[in-house]
């Protein structure tokens, strides 16, 4: 039988124009669609894609789901957050994809449906986007199919689901698409290309996780400005294109695009530039924070063995916690070498040694604090401190690898291969399964440790060998079509489908671990006895969640996470990372969570109920209202009510101004009476009295609440004010807070350390609070004007690039 001779595909015409068939896109949007639901298939059947340890599972769900239904019922956006952490803006601190065009699914798709199906979409749209900047580079079809799979189901990215980071998700997928912009408008001076990445940015910015946001404009910048010095590097489907004489020109609309990007995102933004000083993270937390998380030099080995430091539950590495996958696929790895071996012609050589730079400066950035290359990231790169997790950028390194890996696959399809690179990989291979067999990465592991982990690594110590001749098969898979092709034995484009599928079924082996299915939110964050008694509680009135039995689910997202806002309920604690500086000393976050058993906190706070899982409360006169009942989490709940009357604002009859931390002290000490003293930051424009004046007895009535809603209540004193009187309500005062008193505007302040002060005028009866984010109405503005002015530019584009077709 006559062996079939390896020929290049027909990919081009006489012409030399490109020849890209619609049949190959939808073929594209087909394979990257199938790649995808080989891990989303159970969201066919209405599962709902958190798990226990999902930061969705503990808190995403609730709050997409209070912007839900704050848009559905016609009142647009909320502004603040009442439900948690005594209250907090719910744009400036950062709520989750607020006005990224995923809250158009919860418009329309119950929430948990909506969240599940964007991470389906943009894993898609990852693949998909890869494969058209490859297609753009002029990468073969099945090579770019190759790399669009490759990246989508990289560890890096697929799986972002197990930890819940679906803004992750988002930078991640419009990663590519942004350098496809960049191609377009760059090499061949679409001015189309402009407006796309004018876009992108803005949905990169609304994502929103401004560190991933970091690597993309890092990654997109640097390419451009590669573009701009080696434009023939980059080709097109028929060869190098002629660099322009103009192409330096082409710097300034690129910019200009990146900052319209960022103008699109401006209702996001601006609230969180003036949410920065009050945050917890203002001014950075110091270098070792910043390098909390990072890539432990060890864990290299997870890029071709993701089981050696163990997966999800088995994981004994320095990191503590590790819900995610550093897998860039053994199969992969093997394209994306031989896109540089054996001196053999390539096409794409240039443009892959950029990213083998980019590849290795991402792994030497997530490596962090392992070496002394984060020191200059540290000191150089801006924002930089405020952030941590370095590892998060293994993004860019996946990428890179994708695009290396469909440059391999390139050559493979020219009919370029070499035996020795086939058999040097296969050995390798074999080599790693006899070390994982005989125990040399259990030893390595046990060192590292110290023996402190012992029973977590020898219990992983079967599956690194499992993970050892999984990742072999799919080696000596692709060694295997290295082999064919050198012995011209198979057809090219049975050689690309072979790798579409080896890779794939090599990444989805992995990824598939990752993506966790559970029942929908109806079931997971069901009602008891208790969420139905604090539902019956008329007056506002907060519960302190917090587990002190040994018997609590892990991560219940009623004790620890934020479901009571589901019901809701207002919690004191709650579950976000970036709630109020200034509230996080109050409940003493640092301190071990001391002042939840503070009286005085108790009465700041408005904490009516204690809620946990302990049978008994080491406190003297609470007294069980509810419970015990297993919530729907599984732990055994119990409501009790705390002794002494916490009401939601008070009437106190003198006024006095401190500094920070002697009001904070003064206000949490068991023998100061809060409803005797407001005391007002020593910078607030009030009339007060002197600290050593005499306190007055409280005043003998209290405040009725008329009305209280997300960012707005509504009070009413039962007696005329006292003269030098002020009023102080047990909610988190952030500027933006309004006040009418009696018809009158009244100037709001910080009282009693973090909450809202109003001075009141002698008789003052009813008082009437808002919350309106200024920053935000500005953003608002420049967004739309940004995606007007966007919308503007494309089709201008289009028109000039239809009159001036650039080659």
């Amino acid at each position: 039988m006559k062996p079939t001779t390896v020929e290049p595909p027909p990919e081009l015409p006489a012409s030399g124009a490109p020849l890209v068939p619609s049949r190959n896109r939808w073929l594209a949007i087909a394979v990257c669609a199938v790649a995808t639901m080989l891990v989303g298939w159970p969201a066919l059947t209405g599962g709902f894609l958190v798990n226990p340890n999902s930061d969705q599972y503990l808190a995403g769900y609730a709050f997409r789901e209070f912007a839900a239904q704050s848009l559905r019922s016609g009142q647009g956006f909320p502004q603040w957050n009442p439900y948690q952490f005594g209250g907090m803006p719910f744009v400036a601190a950062m709520h989750g994809d607020i006005f990224y065009p995923t809250f158009l699914l919860r418009l329309v798709l119950p929430t948990d449906v909506a969240m599940t199906w964007g991470f389906i979409l943009h894993l898609w749209l990852a693949g998909l986007f890869t494969v058209g900047f490859l297609r753009a580079v002029g990468v073969r079809f099945h090579a770019s199919l190759v790399g669009g799979v490759a990246y989508l189901l990289s560890g890096a990215v697929a799986s972002y689901p197990s930890p819940g980071h679906d803004g992750k998700l988002f930078v991640s997928a419009l990663l590519p698409a942004a350098l496809w912009a960049i191609v377009r408008g760059v090499r061949d001076g679409r001015a189309t290309a402009w407006a796309a990445l004018a876009f992108v940015t803005g949905l990169a910015v609304l994502s929103p996780h401004p560190q991933l946001l970091q690597y993309l404009l890092l990654t997109s910048g640097a390419f451009a400005l590669w573009l701009l010095w080696r434009p023939s590097s980059v080709v097109a489907d028929d060869g190098p294109v002629p660099a322009s004489p103009n192409r330096w020109k082409r710097i300034a609309p690129a910019f200009a695009a990146v900052c319209l990007g960022a103008l699109i995102g401006a209702v996001q933004y601006l609230p969180v530039l003036e949410y920065v000083a009050w945050s917890p993270r203002n001014g950075g937390k110091g270098y070792e924070y910043a390098t909390s998380f990072s890539l432990p030099p060890e864990e290299l080995l997870n890029l071709y063995l993701p089981q050696f430091s163990g997966m999800l539950d088995r994981y004994w590495g320095r990191n503590g916690i590790h819900l995610h996958s550093e897998y860039l696929g053994a199969s992969a790895l093997v394209l994306a070498a031989f896109s540089f071996g054996g001196g053999l012609t390539n096409r794409h050589r240039s443009h892959a040694w950029f990213w083998l730079v980019t590849f290795i400066i991402s792994l030497l950035w997530a490596l962090g604090g392992a070496t002394p290359f984060y020191q200059l990231v540290y000191a150089v790169i801006p924002g930089t401190k405020y952030f941590r997790a370095p590892s998060t950028i293994l993004y860019i390194s996946a990428f890179s690898t994708s695009v290396l890996a469909a440059f391999g696959a390139e050559r493979l399809l020219s009919g370029k291969s070499s035996l020795r690179y086939a058999l040097a990989w296969a050995g390798g291979a074999a080599l790693i399964v006899l070390l994982a067999t005989g125990g040399a990465f259990t030893n390595l592991a046990l060192t590292l440790t110290g023996g402190l982990r012992s029973d977590m690594v020898n219990g992983n110590a079967p599956y690194v060998v499992a993970g050892a001749w999984r990742s072999a098969l799919f080696v000596w898979a692709t060694s295997a079509v290295l082999v064919l092709v050198a012995r011209r034995t198979l057809a090219s484009r049975l050689v690309g489908w072979a790798l579409v599928g080896i890779v794939s079924f090599d990444l989805w082996t992995v990824a598939r671990t990752y993506w966790r299915f559970s029942p929908p939110a109806a079931s997971l964050y069901a009602d008891d006895e208790i969420v139905r008694y604090l539902k019956r509680v008329r007056e506002p009135a907060r519960i302190i969640a917090l587990p002190l039995g040994d018997d609590v689910a892990s991560h219940d997202p009623f004790m620890l996470g934020s479901a009571p806002m589901i019901h809701g309920i207002r919690n004191v604690l709650g579950y976000h990372g970036n709630e109020l500086g200034r509230y996080q000393q109050l409940y003493g976050k640092s301190d071990g969570f001391q002042s939840v058993a503070n009286p005085n906190f108790w009465a700041l706070t408005n904490a009516r109920f204690f809620f946990t899982n302990a049978p008994g409360l080491p406190f003297q006169g609470v007294r069980l209202v509810a419970g015990p009942v297993r919530n729907a989490a599984g732990t055994m709940s119990y409501l009790y009510e705390l002794p002494g009357q916490h009401p939601f604002a008070w009437v106190a009859p003198m006024k006095v101004r401190l500094a920070d931390a002697s009001a904070r002290a003064t206000v949490l000490n068991p023998l100061f009476d809060v409803r005797r003293v407001a005391i007002f930051d020593s910078t607030a424009r009030i009339e007060s009295q002197p600290v050593n004046s005499p306190m007055p007895p409280p005043v003998p009535f209290g405040v009725r609440i008329d009305k209280y809603a997300p960012g707005s209540i509504d009070l009413e004193l039962q007696g005329p004010a006292p003269a030098g009187s002020a009023l102080v309500v047990a909610e988190n005062y952030y500027p933006g807070w309004t006040a009418i008193v009696d018809g009158q505007s009244v100037p709001t302040a910080r009282a009693d350390f973090t909450l809202i002060g109003v001075e009141l005028p002698t008789g003052a009866r009813k008082v009437r609070l808002r919350f309106e984010s200024a920053p935000y109405e500005t953003g608002k503005l420049l967004t739309l004007l940004a995606l007007g002015a966007t919308a503007l530019w494309a089709v201008l584009g289009w028109a000039q690039d239809r009159r001036q077709p650039v080659p």
